[in-house]
């Protein structure tokens, strides 16, 4: 397996290319577990960026580096669901199978939180398989409550606060997402294990 692609990204960062959102969790805690010098190491899709960083140094760094000697291993969490979303329905059928065999698959999962990002607290969760992708809705909602959870593309999500979405609603869940009272404030950080769980 050849190294991961490691591109310069200004003057004093770096932007390494790997496969997958779970392979850059995967990377970005195993940097941050390796002591690899940088001012942020922040993960995303399919890339991570090393922020103050030497790129010829990590490129050396990360040449023997390969996705399955860094297994994500970040807490779990367990997040009570209530699937009743507006959207369970419409994912039921693009499915082809019944509203209860929705909640069985997604709750059968073992997420990641790739990345946060679009608001506070919010995780972008990885670990579906292709086969379950649904697309965004056409026209997003003016307004989403809180505790959300919605599907986009292969991506989980739980909305921490109120504001416009276009992913498909499933559930809903009681839980704080954000809290700056916590540290960290987000619950599901970059790393973090997620499980659905019925209730």
């Amino acid at each position: 397996m050849t190294a991961p692609a490691v591109r310069p990204y200004g003057e004093h960062a770096a932007l390494v290319d790997v496969d997958s959102a779970v392979e850059a969790a995967a990377l970005a805690a195993w940097a941050r577990d390796a002591g690899i010098h940088a001012e942020e190491i922040v993960p995303a899709a399919r890339t991570v960026l090393f922020d103050g960083t030497d790129v010829a140094r990590l490129a050396a760094l990360l040449a023997d580096w390969q996705p399955r000697s860094a297994a994500v291993v970040g807490v779990l969490v367990e997040v009570p669901v209530t699937f009743d979303g507006p959207d369970l329905v419409d994912v039921a059928a693009r499915w082809g199978v019944g509203e209860d065999e929705v909640v069985t698959r997604l709750t059968s999962y073992e997420l990641v939180s790739a990345f946060c990002g679009f608001a506070p607290g919010f995780a972008y969760l990885a670990g579906l398989p292709s086969e379950l992708s649904v697309p965004r809705l056409e026209t997003p909602r003016q307004r989403v409550e809180p505790g959300s959870v919605a599907l986009a593309g292969e991506w989980c999500g739980i909305y921490p606060t109120a504001s416009p979405g276009g992913w498909r609603i499933v559930g809903r869940t009681d839980i704080a997402l954000w809290d700056v009272e916590r540290e960290p404030p987000a619950l599901l950080a970059p790393g973090t294990r997620v499980v659905l769980r019925a209730c």
